[in-house]
């Protein structure tokens, strides 16, 4: 076990930080959750116009809701207290070889990661829901891109990050099996789906003007 750790250590090292400025100002726009709320809208929208019955639309946000409960309320109110392992930037083994980003250091604790469950847990519900493939693959790419933030900024281990994926995943999973038992998934139009996957673009391209003037002013 021991070795284990030491290489998830070393490998968080590997990956962590930059020395691009540039880098660092867009890392940190794309780890904040506000940053996504267009995406979150997006989603709305295709629930919306492909379900015409209000208890069918409340049911997919009260299971979306689920996916945050169970993926990222639980593991930041009971897991990471519980097994208390240290953040790498508040870890005192290599704390101080951590690449910090404005002096960002995160929490106390970091396993495992609420970043990877929760993207992970709302992408895979809605991939089961909407079974989109194109939507699929931007919603998971979404999700890792979220993991990769963290590593960058030095607030996980490569280790918190795969926990909390399974996590995540098994969440998504299970919140689906439980909605498709309470009521029958409507069809989703592809022409629709593309609106997320659209806003996903968008965003992150805004997210890289941002960051560019945020270096360049």
């Amino acid at each position: 076990m021991e070795e284990i750790i030491q290489f998830d250590k070393q490998l968080l090292l590997m990956v962590n930080g930059s020395d691009s400025t540039f880098l660092d100002y867009l890392i940190l726009t794309l780890t904040n959750g506000l940053t996504w709320i267009p995406l979150y809208v997006g989603l709305l929208y295709v629930v919306i116009k492909s379900n015409k019955n209000v208890r069918d639309i409340f049911l997919i946000l009260a299971a979306a809701g689920l996916c945050y409960l169970l993926a990222g309320a639980v593991d930041d109110s009971i897991v990471k207290s519980l097994v208390a392992r240290w953040r790498p930037t508040h870890d005192p083994e290599i704390g101080s070889l951590v690449d910090v980003v404005n002096g960002y250091r995160g929490g106390n604790y970091g396993f495992f990661s609420a970043h990877a469950a929760n993207t992970f847990s709302i992408a895979i519900f809605f991939s089961l829901l909407m079974r989109q493939r194109m939507l699929t693959f931007f919603l998971v790419g979404w999700s890792l891109l979220n993991c990769y933030t963290r590593l960058y900024l030095g607030v996980h281990y490569p280790g918190d990050i795969t926990v909390g994926l399974l996590w995540g995943g098994f969440v998504g999973w299970l919140v689906y099996q439980i909605y498709r038992r309470v009521t029958i998934p409507a069809r989703y139009d592809i022409r629709y789906c593309y609106v997320p996957i659209c806003i996903l673009g968008l965003t992150f391209l805004t997210a890289v003007v941002m960051a560019f003037f945020d270096v360049h002013l």
